[in-house]
């Protein structure tokens, strides 16, 4: 996910191996306070079967595509004239406010349980919301775009990795296959093999970019862990836009992130709109929804396939610059969402 474009102890009896065999998977955890760990086996939460995991890898893919809407809003506010900064506080902010209404009725007063998953929150808006953008957007300024969102979503291998140390989920020939196929669709995807494409390595963008790897792996490990008291997909999402956007506002402040606004009217579709129409896109569509959907489909089918499906958001944003601002794709962008696909399908198969 290029998200600059780029997770009360209940006490029950302990289990037999057997039960939590069963409650667990092969390789999750049950503590002596009865609490299960769902990181394990691609950090599903345990309670969806085939149907739930189908419905997971459509939602994922809606997020994907809202994901993918990023690119052409964002692009359209930056050639008028607004700061790549100053975007995404505007996306982050106003949807922060759009969330509050459904993330208020979500809690149904229940703070307390707000309070006891504050420092989850709190990382996901650290990580997931801000470090993701900062460190993308500090990235891009010292190497070229596609360069940097290949770094970025080297976040997908890392959370293999992450499994197979903390979980002993050691990947299997299906995901590594998987992993390969669409890491090259996603090159593929933003033509890294074009001519002039790369024109020399800065080490300094480089590890820019592997930190926006890493925050993105840490944003689908967060949103995929499930315990025995889970915040609502929007109220996770609006307390992320909340911490994340006062800490992108507070860098700006001080001068650490450029802030440049404009009224000026947008590109759109070959027709000049109000800048108003690319704000509300950015952070409803890119943002609110993108986010609310992301994490729910985390939660269903767990950090390693959800980030696979996560990156058909490259493919996405390829179809709506061509709808949108008239970019037409290449047929080797075709061949590397398809690259994409297959690697996901492949990743689908080896989950039980």
């Amino acid at each position: 996910m290029t998200t600059g474009w780029s997770v009360d102890d209940r006490r029950t009896p302990t289990p037999t191996p057997a039960e939590a065999g069963r409650r667990t998977g092969r390789t999750g955890r049950t503590s002596n306070t009865g609490r299960t760990s769902n990181t394990g086996r691609a950090g599903r939460t345990g309670r969806t079967g085939h149907s739930g995991r189908g419905a997971g890898i459509g939602i994922g893919l809606l997020s994907a595509a809202a994901f993918g809407t990023s690119g052409t809003f964002g692009t359209s506010l930056i050639d008028a004239g607004w700061s790549p900064a100053a975007a995404v506080l505007a996306r982050v902010s106003v949807a922060a406010l759009v969330l509050a209404g459904p993330a208020l009725a979500a809690l149904r007063g229940r703070w307390g349980l707000l309070r006891r998953r504050a420092w989850p929150t709190i990382a996901f808006g650290l990580v997931g919301v801000a470090s993701c953008q900062v460190c993308y957007f500090n990235a891009i300024q010292r190497m070229p775009v596609g360069m940097a969102l290949l770094l970025e979503y080297l976040g997908v291998v890392l959370i293999v990795i992450w499994l197979w140390a903390r979980h002993g989920q050691r990947p299997r020939p299906l995901t590594v296959a998987g992993g390969a196929g669409a890491l090259g669709g996603l090159a593929l995807m933003l033509n890294l093999f074009g001519a002039g494409s790369v024109n020399g390595v800065n080490v300094v963008g480089v590890v820019w970019g592997l930190l926006a790897a890493v925050s993105l792996a840490v944003y689908f490990v967060l949103s995929a862990s499930v315990t025995g008291e889970t915040l609502p997909p929007a109220v996770m999402a609006w307390g992320g836009m909340v911490v994340g956007g006062a800490v992108i506002g507070g860098l700006g402040l001080a001068g650490a992130l450029p802030l440049s606004f404009s009224s000026a009217d947008v590109l759109l579709l070959g027709h000049r709109v109000s800048w108003l129409v690319s704000v509300l896109g950015l952070s409803v569509v890119a943002a609110a929804f993108a986010y609310v959907m992301g994490v729910g489909a985390a939660r269903r089918l767990g950090a390693k396939l959800g980030s696979f499906v996560g990156m058909a958001e490259i493919l996405f944003a390829v179809l709506f610059a061509w709808a949108l601002l008239r970019q037409m794709p290449t047929g080797t962008q075709f061949a590397g969402g398809a690259l994409i696909l297959l690697g996901v399908i492949l990743v689908r198969l080896d989950e039980p």
